[in-house]
């Protein structure tokens, strides 16, 4: 099958701006980009007119949650990969902490046979690092990732022991994988909800302090360096942990990081009350961590922009800051609160920004997505720059509608997205 995306606007990151041009998309495969000044002949293939609008490889996003198996109230496979799809995604990758925890063959074989039936983008899954993601013991490795999942994560739990995460990185490293780790030390966060900040002091809270993730950030590059392991920081969100993986990096330790949206534009100050939709795992930090964060994506100490898009029903998230689960949905607002933020006030280019949603997520995990070229696969997301609407949570494609952003006008949103050369989602 023929398809022809004509007359839209690519980043071309040599010259640094929009080049008009034509897209011929063959099967699954980016067949051929040609200029957009002249009409080519299409004949009878279908044809999507871009004319005013940006055509940027698919959006990867490496740290979501589509609770399936176990929690289907909250998301499914189905319903996560169409929200995925309507916020301009085309590669997911998901955690295991569902029910059972994804830390066996057959769940994983799950997962993907799954995404295969009633997904409508490519779904990679991550397996636990430990059993039942308890910390005491380890999965099997080498059965997990023969049966197709792409890398090792208790995420949701940090492993709290040393020895243990020791003794995953050697593995992980022997069968050429990588560890990612939610860094958080149990023993300093125990029962409380928000940053140790403004807003806990505000309220009387006790809050969660920093160190509760830079710890795990240290120690975990001294294990990687020791190891070698290629090793991924989930969700970074404090000061500390930037310098770490910094320093990190500078001596050659191979380590990586990601960071959600919300940790870029929120801080604890912009809390506005007892609020669940705004309690997430790492809380939103000070604004002087969330200027750290900004800083540490713009110099490359932090790889890629991940959503850890976390449905939670409307009942769980009615029960209040103190009692309801962490975390908030993301795909469908990731891409237009960003460049309403940062590109349209001049802080970043719009190449900065797709760079790091789509080439440099694809680089550090070694996939053969996110580019826009010839002979790469037809993973393609068209955007409407021009186009403001404001966030309403009732429109979302996901289940839940858990969010902070219900309410705020942003610019620049998807009206289309192509997995495999096949159009998945389209307004």
């Amino acid at each position: 099958m023929t398809l022809w995306i004509m007359g839209g606007s690519v980043w071309n990151e040599a010259s640094g701006r929009l080049e008009n041009k034509h897209i011929r998309v063959e099967g699954a495969t980016i067949a051929e980009i040609v200029d957009g000044s002249a009409a080519p002949d299409t004949g009878s293939a279908e044809v999507i007119d871009a004319t005013g609008k940006l055509v940027s490889a698919g959006f990867i996003d490496m740290h979501v949650h589509l609770r399936d198996p176990g929690f289907e109230y909250k998301e499914d496979i189905e319903t996560g990969t169409k929200s995925a799809a309507k916020g301009g995604f085309t590669t997911i990758a998901c955690m295991p902490n569902t029910r059972p925890v994804t830390d066996t063959p057959e769940t994983v074989q799950y997962v993907l046979n799954k995404a295969k039936e009633a997904g409508v983008v490519k779904v990679l899954p991550y397996a636990a690092i430990t059993k039942n993601e308890l910390g005491r013991e380890l999965t099997d490795f080498a059965a997990l990732k023969a049966a197709g999942a792409i890398g090792f994560t208790d995420d949701g739990v940090g492993v709290q022991n040393a020895q243990m995460m020791k003794d995953a990185m050697a593995l992980a490293k022997s069968l050429d994988m990588p560890v990612i780790a939610h860094c958080e030390d149990d023993s300093l966060v125990k029962g409380l909800f928000v940053s140790e900040g403004e807003f806990a002091r505000k309220n009387g809270l006790k809050g969660i302090p920093n160190e509760s993730e830079a710890i795990h950030v240290g120690r975990d590059v001294l294990l990687a360096e020791a190891t070698g392991v290629h090793y991924h920081v989930c969700h970074v969100s404090t000061e500390q942990s930037v310098r770490l993986i910094r320093l990190a990096k500078s001596i050659g330790v191979n380590v990586t990081a990601e960071v959600c949206p919300h940790h870029l534009v929120l801080s604890d100050e912009d809390i506005p009350g007892m609020d669940a939709n705004w309690k997430m795992n790492p809380p939103l930090r000070t604004p002087r961590d969330v200027q750290a964060v900004i800083e540490g994506l713009e110099d490359g100490t932090i790889d890629m922009i991940v959503t850890d898009h976390a449905p939670h029903s409307a009942e769980e998230k009615a029960k209040g800051m103190q009692l309801a689960p962490f975390g908030i949905v993301g795909f469908e607002t990731a891409f237009p609160l960003l460049y309403t933020k940062f590109v349209l006030t001049g802080k970043w280019t719009l190449g900065f920004l797709l760079r790091r949603m789509t080439a440099d997520p694809a680089k550090v995990f070694r996939l053969a997505e996110g580019r826009l070229e010839e002979g790469a696969p037809a993973d393609i997301t068209i955007i409407d720059l021009d186009s403001e609407r404001t966030v309403v949570p009732e429109t979302f494609a996901s289940k839940s509608k858990n969010t902070p952003f219900g309410g705020w006008k942003l610019q620049g949103w998807p009206v289309a997205t192509v997995v495999n050369g096949k159009v998945v989602w389209s307004e």
